[in-house]
């Protein structure tokens, strides 16, 4: 999910804020599921798969802020 970003600084994140480590499991689930639903392993009805959808977008964005946040706030030490 967050590919464009140095592993390193990911990890360090997710070791310090419970909350960054928790939307990034959850993203996570949100895509193997997906995932599962596209490949017919897993029945959701359309209506169903854009809410799963909408929520991993909300959570992929959520990342997206506290790590580029993190990052200015590293760069500024």
């Amino acid at each position: 999910m967050l590919s464009e970003f140095p592993k390193e600084i990911v990890e360090e994140l997710r070791a310090k804020n419970p909350h960054f480590d928790a939307i990034v499991t959850k993203h996570s689930e949100l895509k193997k599921r997906v995932k599962e639903v596209e490949e017919g392993r897993e029945h959701l009805d359309d209506t169903e798969l854009e809410k799963l959808k909408l929520e991993k977008l909300k959570l992929k964005d959520e990342a997206y802020t506290i790590i580029t946040k993190y990052m200015k706030e590293k760069e500024g030490n």
